[in-house]
């Protein structure tokens, strides 16, 4: 029996050890949580069982050697995991009679940072604790950290790196063909943070959240909550949280339940910590966890139903999911009767078939996941078949396989309808032509009557007035609304034709800073890669699928008859003698002449202005319609002397 134990024990550890591999240093995940977790506690109890621990044991590891092309960096003190519970009630007893407070757990890539003499000086991935990959080039395109700071003193601070859903999605969206999509906010952080290409992390929108400061010359504040709200002083962008005690911590932790639905940032649970930091630090710590905080996971809810069908699910990229279909079950107090089953790997690891019993969850209450069969099979018993050709096209369908051997399914038609609108529905959307009620499932219709094939046939859709009135849900009224979008999109800024044309990594940021080197819009297709290049902010990444977007003849001849059908007007060039040129401003809360803080930064940048996302002694004005506010921004800017003035006053700034 011992014997046994233990090589289920090496099987286990060697399971563990690849889904962390995968998952610290490739950005996928072979295995859900709830699964590495359920393994990691079953080897925990069999070490316990057998009073053995194996040489190489997961349970005696907090990460995964870094193993990408990013220089290495020796952590100068280990950074451990937290001892975990889904137990509310063992939070109220962990915390006793002290305050702590109680934040979201963030759930993307840990990394430090350190600062010198107000600058910063250096950005490391958490890698295994021990070690981490330097991506400083990288740090200073991320939203939260501040390139200088008021704090001349040697500083350091952890916090978490990682890109909201909406953005999420959006990139997911602007995929190039055949690319597979991301499959969660995590892994797409993991790999931005990655990239040589700096620019490719401004335009994913990734975010920081200091959730710790570790070291700070001179500071006295007793106060894990206090230091947090001193970083955010400093310009960071700190993690959300609440101080409780042993009476409130409990409801605490409900309050935050019922955020998640709206919370654009993942969260994969929460964390407490003693606020008092002498006393938490006396506590010290275990080869594998610190004893001042405690990581609190979501107890999922599951539920168990029928798989009725998978079906296939062809995306934009090309990419075919294949989608669990069962009866609907109530989750996390929704409906739920489907579930991605991401790639061929996984449907057959489950070795699904209709009519088994399957056990379903929401990943961090949000994302359905099927978590197992419960229905056992003969050997002989296989998974639905994979489908021979596209459900939409019917072409011939392709299984690709990744470099960790992950088998996904293809189609490899070009001209595939699913294809096609997933690249009409960026090219209507808000931030490219912007063409006013052209919903997605006006855009299916018109792809499968035919109507619309490329990109500049939206501007020939009155050639097919007649059979447009004469569909289901339209009518001569909704054709007018219809066509008088269209033509209004004609009148459009260049930088929205570039990024409407869907070239890959290239988003808004981007567009806006190529179309900034050209004089009229035939010049973006003859852009060399030592050109881009030397525009601040595009790196070899972008530049490199830039130039390979306009090498492709179909898409240079889809821009020419696009250009045919607009009427474009060039950026701004800023002039250099406004008033506010050359001055630095920071805007904070809300706005109420501009119709949002972006749109009051590109009239700003437009004059010639830069606007900056914290509060420094380069700061000039700090732009906030209520001066009397205790906002870190407004104190920061009391601090250092800096005038706080209203849009009112911008604007007459400005004329």
């Amino acid at each position: 029996m011992p014997d046994k134990l233990i090589e289920r024990m090496k099987e286990i550890n060697s399971l563990l050890e690849k889904a962390s591999d995968s998952y610290y240093n490739t950005g996928s995940t072979i295995m859900s949580d709830a699964e590495y977790d359920s393994l990691y506690d079953e080897l925990l109890e069999l070490e316990k069982q057998t009073g053995v621990v194996l040489e190489d044991s997961r349970t005696q590891e907090v990460g995964f050697k870094a193993s990408s092309y990013l220089p290495k960096v020796k952590h100068p003190r280990k950074m451990l995991s937290l001892d975990k519970t889904k137990d509310r009630e063992q939070l109220r007893q962990w915390l006793g009679e002290h305050e702590g407070l109680l934040s979201w757990k963030l759930d993307g890539l840990t990394v430090c940072l350190y600062y010198d003499g107000g600058k910063l000086t250096q950005a490391v991935t958490r890698g295994n604790g021990e070690e981490g990959e330097d991506i400083t080039p990288n740090a200073r395109y991320i939203k939260g950290i501040p390139q200088r700071i008021s704090f001349e003193g040697h500083l350091a601070l952890r916090g978490e790196a990682l890109i909201g859903y909406t953005d999420f999605r959006r990139v997911n969206a602007d995929l190039e063909e055949g690319a597979e999509p991301y499959k969660n906010p995590r892994n797409l952080a993991s790999g931005t943070l990655r990239t040589l290409d700096p620019g490719v992390v401004a335009d994913r929108g990734v975010n920081f959240f200091a959730f710790a400061l570790v070291e700070a010359d001179g500071l006295d504040i007793n106060s894990v909550n206090g230091r947090l709200d001193w970083l955010a002083q400093q310009g960071f962008q700190r993690v959300s949280g609440r101080i409780v005690n042993k009476d409130t911590v409990v409801d605490a932790v409900g309050q935050f339940e019922s955020e998640i639905a709206d919370n654009d940032f993942p969260s994969d649970g929460l964390v407490l910590t003693f606020d008092d930091v002498a006393y938490g630090a006396s506590l010290g710590e275990t080869v594998h966890h610190p004893r001042n905080g405690i990581a609190f996971k979501w107890a999922d809810e599951t539920a168990d139903t029928t798989l009725r069908e998978v079906i296939w699910s062809p995306s934009r990229t090309g990419l075919i999911n294949p989608i669990a279909s069962f009866d609907t079950v109530e989750l996390e107090g929704t409906s739920v009767s489907r579930a991605s089953l991401h790639n061929i790997s996984i449907m057959k690891k489950l070795n699904l078939c209709a009519g088994d019993t399957i056990s379903v969850y929401k990943a961090n209450m949000i994302i359905p996941v099927v978590a197992e069969n419960k229905t056992p099979h003969e050997d002989d018993v296989v998974t639905p078949a994979v489908i021979d050709v596209c459900p939409v096209c019917s072409a011939k369908t392709e299984i690709r396989k990744s470099e960790d051997g992950v088998e996904s399914l293809f189609c490899p038609n070009h001209s595939c309808p699913a294809k096609l609108i997933g690249r009409f529905k960026h090219f209507v959307s808000r931030d490219a032509l912007n063409i006013v009620g052209m919903a997605e499932s006006t855009i299916e219709t018109f792809v499968e009557q035919g109507f619309v094939k490329e990109f500049s046939d939206f501007y020939h859709l009155s050639e097919h007035k007649d059979r447009i009135v004469a569909l289901e849900g339209f009518g001569e009224k909704s054709y007018d609304q219809l066509i008088a979008g269209v033509e209004a999109s004609r009148d459009c800024e260049l930088d929205r034709v570039l990024y409407a044309l869907g070239v890959p990594n290239i988003g808004r940021a981007a567009s806006a800073l190529i179309c900034g080197i050209v004089s009229e819009p035939l010049q973006l297709e003859s852009l060399t890669k030592d050109e881009l290049l030397a525009i601040d902010g595009i790196g070899e990444v972008l530049a490199g699928d830039y130039v390979k977007f306009f090498e492709n003849e179909e898409n240079l001849s889809q821009f020419h008859s696009l250009l045919a059908e607009l009427r474009v007007r060039m950026p701004e060039k800023p002039s250099g003698d406004h008033a506010i040129a050359g001055k630095t401003f920071v805007i904070t809360g809300a706005v109420h002449i501009w119709k949002n803080r972006n749109e009051l930064k590109d009239y700003a940048q437009s004059l010639g202005a830069k606007v900056a996302s914290a509060v420094s002694s380069k700061t000039d004005y700090l732009i906030n319609n209520d001066i009397t506010s205790n906002s870190g921004k407004n104190k920061k800017a009391k601090e250092l002397g800096i005038p706080i003035i209203t849009e009112e006053q911008f604007k007459e700034m400005c004329e």
